[in-house]
This record gives structure tokens, C-alpha cells and sequence, in this order.
């Protein structure tokens, strides 16, 4: 008995640390391991089995495969000619749904969610309408797609791969979509009635911030026989001002940027500032600087690109939670400085440097060109700002790119090949005609996301075997027995679904996938019908900001509260549950 008990604990731990958000997942999932491998609850074996699961290398593959999609110039000139110039009523939103929803089924809606941002932030200022009565919305439908196909989410591939673990086919490319179709038609029918009514016209807060950013940029000039001439920055009491900061040094025609400590100030040196303008005074108290007009110096300094206003939503992932900007030292990790913060549709007005980040904080950015590139894809933030200059595929690669994934979608769901064998040939051709070079391949794979799936199978080794995941399953069997079969359905997808609201939709399937198999194996049931369940309900969260990445990605940009998420999303999650529960004995027989 010690041995299931001490594995329930271990989980009990780490579901609490995950909920504090104390450390980043991979840890605290590194850490169970560890732990339940050092007890002798699971072998070297058993706990390193994710990491040849076929499941988990297929949404390594699919990283580089989506990757290479991403990149092609088609996906934002489908965008693009999405909405036209009808901007009145819910045509528009209608016209938003069905197409992103077919591209999240076969594509990350994660980079779907971020191209589509700010086309249609671009397109509702255009029109004069509110951006927020299509960014949960965009955020939902890409959920929809999710569990329209076997690779529409990594928790799909996570929950095929565990049901094969246990010694059980893998599901079909399509299998999902029996009851992910009608789900997402239901979605869809929900946003376009109910939810679009219900949806704030909120005002975008960060696209004011944008064309106003002068009022948050000032250039003061070093005059000629300065006193603050040949001395560095912190001597001359430019370094730790209240408010402000220093982003650039114009000398000349040279740029100085990031300005450090000891840089030593000459005549004539244009000194930009960023931070609130009613701070300036302490900088005109300083003999020998002089404010200049800074129109024509940031018009210049734009046109060039050697700066840019960028948006970054702040994840969960952020390694500086909790602590404020001028503690996280942002402006030497980052090379950017913090603009302006909006959080829960307001922006925050105190001094920038005393703010503490929290996750959903939208972040009004001053920084140079280098920095979309350096943390685009990055666990820190999701940049949802138009990107200029990005590097895209020529038409000839771009080509290969989509053929190689077509090919992909066409032999997986004709039974040719498996899915994972499918993966594997589409990224040797991309891979081979150099459509996408091995470092941009590396860099287009989450790397948290794939330990984290490969140490939760180790995990779900240790509550099958130890007879944990029994335990569990029979108290809600117990819980529900006057049900029958229908009832622990349902309780296995509420379970998942409470999971997936407090941590990753990857994690909370293979925790609930274990309970759900040992309840299947108790009263002598087919297991398809409660993996479908877990892979549906881990993919469904609607009802909060933090329990889909998506939904973080929008809570910002859209000015969302947390209200308005529970007053459009919780009666959506309570109708894809029931209306699972009727749907999945249909299709898949206990």
C-alpha cells in the first residue's frame, strides 16, 4: 500500500506546485520523476518511456513540420483577405470562424492566434469597431480545430501514445473528428448567438499607446562645454532615474544601444529616454542637457527599423513573475524597455519600474529589430505585434513546405503509413531540400513542452503500476456508480477539464488518462471512449485566461477581464460537456 500512496502524494505535490506556479513545469515534472524513480516506485525504464513514445516524437516532428508552414507567405495573405470591408453585425465573425478553425485542425494554434492578432486589431481600427468581440473568439475556434484531427493538438498525440503505451491501437488520423466536428459546429453556433452578445466592446488601449508614442519617448542633447561631459552614465546621475530610463545614445551617425553603466558621455550626444513624460523634470534640473523636439529624431529612428514598438503578452513560463521590472532587471535581459503595461483592459499608470509582471500583462515595448527575432517562440512571452521583415519561405520552398504536409495528412489518414512514419518522411523532405535550415528547425521545437510530455508518461507508468490511477478511478467509480458507464464518462471529463483550467492541457491529459483507463479496466469497458474524453476535455477550456495558452495570448490585446472570460467561456465549457457526453457513446461504444 505504501507504494500508491507515496505515488498520490507525489502527484498531490505536484498539481500544488504547478497551481503556485513556483517553478516552471518541466521542473516540477522533472522533480516527481526523480522522486518516484529514487523510491523504487518505477524503474530507469519505465520512467524514461516517454522519450521513445511515438506520440511524443511526432509532436517533436510536428513542431518543425508547422514551423516550416508558418513561415511560408500564405498563411498571412489568407488572413488578410479574411474580412474585406464589410465590418457590421456578426458577418465578419462568421466569416473569421470556419477558416481558422480548418487551419487549427492540421496546424499549432499558437502561431495561428499570433498572426491572426494583429490583422484583426489592424482591421477593427480601420473599421472603428472593438478588436475584443473577435479576439476570445479567435481564441476559442482555433480551440475547435484542435480537436477536429488526430495532430489538431499535441494533447491528442499525448493521449494516442499513452492509450498505445497500454498496449491499445493509436487513434486514426479522423477518429477525434466524429465528435470534434459536431463540437465545433456547436462552438461556432454558440459565439455567433450567445457569445457575441456577451463579448465587451472594449477600447484597444495598446494601438492608442502605439500611435501616441511619442508621449512616452523624450531625447534630451549633451550641450558643448557640459559639465556632464567625459563622464559615464552613472556619474552623471543618468543611470537609476525615477521613471525613466535610458534606451539610446545618437552620436553622430553611430547608435549606441543597449547603453551600459560606463559609457562616457560627448558634446552633442542625442540621449533618448523612454518612461513617463511627467518625469522629465528631474532630467531639465540637470546643467548642460537640453530638451529637444523629438519628433523628426524618432521618425528617423523608426523609418530606419533600428527600433520598433513591439507587443508581448507575458506566459505563464515568465521567468521574472512576481518580481517588479526594475527587480527582473529587464532592460539588460530583455535589451528592451517596458513602454507602457496594460493589464485586465486598464493600463497601469504607476512608475514602470515598481510594476510586478503577472501573467496575461501586455507589455508596450521599445526595442531594436533583433528583438522579434531573438524571442519570437519564446516560453518568456507571446510577441502578438505585426511583425515586419520577417523572413518567410521563397514560393519555391514554400511549396515543398505545404506539399510535405499534405503528403503527411494524406498517407497518416489513409492508413499508408502511420502517423508518426508520415511525420518522419515530411520532415526528411523539408529537411533535405534545406526548405528550413537544421538551426531554424531546433529552434521551432518547444523543447519545455516535449520534456514535460516525456516525463509525464514516467509519471502515468507510476500511477497505473503502483495502483494509484485504481484507487483514484475506484472512488469515482464509487462516486458515480448509480450512473453507470454515462457517469464516469462524464466524470472523467470533468476532472480533466477542472485540471486543464489550473495547469498544461498536455499535463492534465496524462494525468487524467491513467484514472480514466484504470476506471475503463475496472467495469470491463472499451478505454476509446474515456481517452476521447480526456483528449477533448484537456483541449476545451474556455472558462479562464490561464488554462489555454491561446486565451492568455488574447487576455491582454483585447482587454479582457477575467469576468469576461467566465461570462462567455463557463456556460461554453458546461455545453462542449454535456453535449460530449451524449456525442462520444454515439461514436465510440463502451
Amino acid at each position: 500500500m505504501f507504494e500508491p500512496l507515496l505515488t498520490i502524494l507525489v502527484v498531490v505535490i505536484m498539481l500544488w506546485l504547478l497551481v503556485r506556479n513556483t517553478f516552471e513545469p518541466v521542473v516540477v515534472f522533472l522533480g516527481a520523476l526523480v522522486v518516484l524513480l529514487t523510491a523504487g516506485v518505477i524503474s530507469t525504464k519505465e520512467a524514461l518511456v516517454g522519450f521513445s513514445n511515438e506520440g511524443m516524437l511526432t509532436v517533436a516532428i510536428l513542431f518543425v513540420v508547422a514551423g516550416a508552414i508558418q513561415k511560408s507567405p500564405f498563411l498571412p495573405g489568407i488572413a488578410t483577405r479574411l474580412f474585406g470591408n464589410r465590418a457590421k453585425g456578426r458577418r465578419p465573425l462568421l466569416k473569421m470562424m470556419a477558416p481558422i478553425t480548418f487551419l487549427s485542425a492540421f496546424l499549432n494554434n499558437t502561431p495561428i492566434v499570433a498572426i491572426f492578432i494583429p490583422i484583426i486589431r489592424n482591421w477593427s481600427t480601420q473599421y472603428n469597431i472593438s478588436p475584443s468581440k473577435f479576439l476570445i473568439p479567435l481564441s476559442y475556434v482555433s480551440m475547435f480545430g484542435g480537436i477536429l484531427t488526430l495532430i489538431g493538438t499535441s494533447t491528442n498525440l499525448v493521449v494516442s501514445g499513452m492509450l498505445q503505451e497500454f498496449g491499445h491501437e493509436p487513434m486514426g488520423m479522423f477518429e477525434i473528428t466524429k465528435v470534434g466536428l459536431p463540437l465545433a459546429l456547436l462552438g461556432m453556433a454558440y459565439l455567433l448567438f450567445y457569445g457575441y452578445k456577451y463579448l465587451p466592446d472594449n477600447q484597444d488601449l495598446l494601438a492608442s499607446a502605439k500611435q501616441n508614442f511619442k508621449e512616452y519617448l523624450v531625447t534630451f542633447q549633451v550641450e558643448n562645454g557640459s559639465r556632464v561631459v567625459g563622464k559615464t552614465i552613472e556619474r552623471a546621475g543618468l543611470r537609476n532615474l525615477k521613471g525613466l530610463y535610458l534606451f539610446e545614445i545618437i552620436r553622430k551617425k553611430e547608435k549606441i544601444y543597449p547603453v551600459t553603466p560606463t559609457e562616457v558621455l560627448q558634446e552633442e550626444d542625442k540621449l533618448i529616454f523612454t518612461g513617463q513624460i511627467d518625469t522629465i523634470v528631474q532630467l531639465q534640473a540637470i546643467d548642460g542637457l537640453k530638451l529637444l523636439s523629438s519628433a523628426e529624431d524618432f521618425s528617423e529612428l523608426f523609418k530606419s527599423g533600428e527600433a520598433n514598438i513591439v507587443e508581448a503578452v507575458v506566459s505563464t513560463d515568465f521567468p521574472f513573475l512576481n518580481q517588479s521590472i526594475k527587480e527582473s532587471n529587464f532592460r539588460s535581459h530583455y535589451n528592451a524597455a517596458v513602454v507602457a503595461v496594460v493589464r485586465q483592459g486598464e493600463r497601469i499608470n504607476e512608475k514602470i519600474g515598481k510594476i510586478v509582471l503577472k501573467p496575461g500583462d501586455t507589455l508596450l515595448l521599445l526595442a531594436h529589430q533583433h528583438f522579434i527575432n531573438q524571442w519570437d517562440g519564446s516560453k518568456d512571452f507571446y510577441l502578438v505585434s505585426q511583425k515586419e521583415n520577417e523572413d518567410v519561405l521563397t514560393p519555391g520552398k514554400a511549396k515543398i513546405a505545404v506539399g510535405s504536409f499534405l503528403m503527411l495528412i494524406l498517407l497518416a489518414s489513409t492508413g499508408i503509413l502511420s502517423t508518426f512514419h508520415a511525420s518522419l518522411l515530411a520532415l526528411s523532405v523539408i529537411m533535405f531540400t534545406r526548405t528550413i535550415s537544421v538551426k531554424e528547425a531546433f529552434k521551432s521545437i518547444s523543447w519545455d513542452t516535449l520534456l514535460v510530455i516525456a516525463f509525464s508518461f514516467g509519471i502515468g507508468n507510476a500511477l497505473i503500476n503502483t495502483g494509484a490511477a485504481a484507487l483514484v478511478a475506484g472512488g469515482l467509480i464509487y462516486g458515480v456508480a448509480p450512473l453507470g458507464p454515462i457517469g464516469v464518462l462524464l466524470a472523467v471529463y470533468f476532472v480533466t477539464n477542472v485540471f486543464t483550467a489550473i495547469i498544461t492541457n498536455n499535463a492534465a491529459a496524462v494525468l487524467a488518462f491513467p484514472i480514466a483507463y484504470a476506471a475503463s479496466v475496472q467495469l470491463d469497458l472499451n478505454p476509446m471512449p474515456f481517452a476521447i474524453a480526456v483528449a477533448v476535455a484537456a483541449s476545451s477550456c474556455f472558462a479562464t485566461p490561464f488554462g489555454y495558452q491561446t486565451n492568455l495570448m488574447v487576455y491582454g490585446p483585447g482587454g479582457y477581464t477575467f469576468k469576461d472570460f467566465m461570462k462567455v467561456g463557463l456556460p461554453l465549457n458546461v455545453l462542449f460537456m454535456i453535449a460530449s457526453v451524449i456525442l462520444i457513446p454515439i461514436f465510440f461504444s463502451f
